[in-house]
């Protein structure tokens, strides 16, 4: 979004988006809805699972693309699924070949199948070669400072921090090492990952990060629709407040609304 006195347009791998929201393409019942809360989201980047989603694997079946042209959307295929630094990156060259040379990517390594916390060891790992091979890597990462510095270092695009568990609905579990990272980061931090209500986006954003990428939020919703429009008001929202910088936490100091000077009966 731009606001009326500042520009402030989201840029990843030197290309300018008006939306802060990027979103999954997965769980929804079918390509229509997909589209239409895409569309509702407002959102410009959408991410596909190159392992559970056809995008020309398989002509016999429904392709994604048809009802989410690259032509009006930035397509992010992501590496979902994957529990090593090999399959990841082998994922990633299937992509590149059936998106026609596309080379924005977003890298998730997992460690296991039961929280899908992110293994870093083989996240820093393929993020390396696939930087070398010419990629421009979006990371799903833990919340550890230190290693979304070392991602930022390698030459990733952006730097996901997680908020909670993928699918969790739990929202920012720890809001302090986020902050951490955004206020060291000298690219893009999307929170990726957690994120369950519209306030949980707000959040984010007031916080700093650049942007938010959610799925499971919208798409298991009991109104996808309806929530893809929350959470488009609430990343505009949370960015409006980002920028207009909140007045002072005091505790223990109450401070009227209007002024004392001046009353009636005062001198």
């Amino acid at each position: 979004m731009t606001s009326k006195n500042i520009p402030d347009s989201l840029i990843i791998a030197g290309k300018s988006y008006h939306s802060r929201l990027l979103v999954g393409t997965g769980k929804y019942k079918d390509f229509a809805e997909t589209r239409t809360a895409v569309e509702t989201s407002g959102a410009q980047i959408v991410t596909v699972a190159i392992r559970r989603t056809n995008i020309g694997q398989d002509p016999k079946q429904p392709n994604l693309l048809e009802a989410l042209p690259p032509s009006q959307f930035t397509i992010l295929p992501n590496t979902a699924g994957c529990f090593n630094a090999d399959d990841a990156v082998r994922t990633l060259r299937l992509a590149r070949e059936l998106l026609d040379g596309h080379d924005l990517v977003k890298l998730e390594v997992l460690g296991d199948q039961k929280t899908l916390f992110p293994n870093m060891a083989e996240t820093l790992k393929a993020a390396a070669t696939l930087v070398k091979d010419n990629f421009k890597v979006m990371v799903y990462c833990s919340d550890d400072p230190i290693a979304a510095k070392q991602l930022e270092e390698i030459g990733c695009a952006a730097v996901m921090p997680l908020a909670s568990l993928i699918g969790s609905g739990m929202g920012i579990l720890n809001p302090w090492n986020l902050q951490i990272i955004i206020d060291n980061a000298k690219v893009p931090v999307i929170v990726d990952a957690g994120v369950g209500t519209a306030s949980d986006a707000a959040i984010a954003m007031e916080l700093g990060c650049d942007g938010v990428l959610m799925n499971t939020a919208i798409a298991t919703a009991k109104n996808p629709i309806l929530m893809a429009s929350a959470m488009k008001k609430a990343i505009e929202a949370g960015r409006e407040a980002f920028l207009a910088g909140r007045m002072p936490k005091k505790p223990y100091t109450a401070s009227p609304s209007s002024p004392t000077g001046g009353l009636i009966g005062k001198t």
